[in-house]
């Protein structure tokens, strides 16, 4: 059974984000809120959850597209070759929000991502991811939950979303209301910038 909790946006809790942030830390799984759609995550140094995850999104973790959400651009150094002047300003200019930015990866990236070229990064524009991921320390290894249903493609009440996840994370915090559009993913790894998926953040950044 999951627990879950309200957490308020305008002003994060830090008891409440303390409460989470042990949960993680213990190698739990927690559905929290984006700038987008909910997401679930897990603390990037935690193996048997990173495996756990893969298992409910039916991938294999090597393989997997899950996105690492970082607090600001300071953690990029530790997971991303060195960026050039131009990619760095699309970085500063869009971030945090609702985008996901795909970079060439480096050696330092976690086991089960070493051979990885790229990794996707999440800068969010909302106040309980970033206070999660400060609090924690290090990136949440993180995936969009997605809605059988295509015309609800992504959960976007809280109880909803306890209700289907309940048997399979430790943790649902109630934000408030998701959206149902999933960020921009923009590939920055090749030349011209591609974008893969047109979602919540504009175009007009480059």
């Amino acid at each position: 059974m999951a627990e879950f909790i309200r957490i308020y946006p305008e002003n994060p809790n830090p008891k409440e984000i303390q409460k989470a942030v042990k949960i993680l830390k213990n190698g739990g799984l927690v559905i929290y809120p984006t700038d987008t759609v909910y997401g679930l995550g897990c603390d990037i140094t935690k193996m048997k959850a990173l495996e756990r995850i893969a298992l409910i999104k039916g991938v294999k973790l090597e393989k997997s597209n899950f996105s690492f959400v970082c607090e600001d651009l300071s953690n990029l150094s530790d997971y991303v070759k060195q960026i050039d002047t131009t990619t760095f300003k699309i970085l500063k200019r869009a971030l945090p929000g609702p985008y996901t930015f795909i970079l060439p990866g480096s050696k330092n990236l976690p086991n089960p991502f070493k051979k990885r070229k790229t990794v996707g990064i999440r800068v969010p524009d909302n106040s309980i991811a970033l206070a999660l991921v400060n609090a924690l320390g290090n990136p949440i290894v993180s995936t969009s939950i997605r809605d059988e249903d295509d015309v609800i493609e992504y959960t976007t009440d809280p109880e909803l979303i306890l209700e289907k996840w309940d048997k399979l994370v430790d943790l649902v915090i109630d934000g408030g209301y998701g959206d149902n559009e999933a960020s921009t993913v923009i590939d920055l790894s090749v030349e011209p910038p591609e974008v893969i998926r047109e979602g919540k953040g504009s175009l007009e950044i480059f």
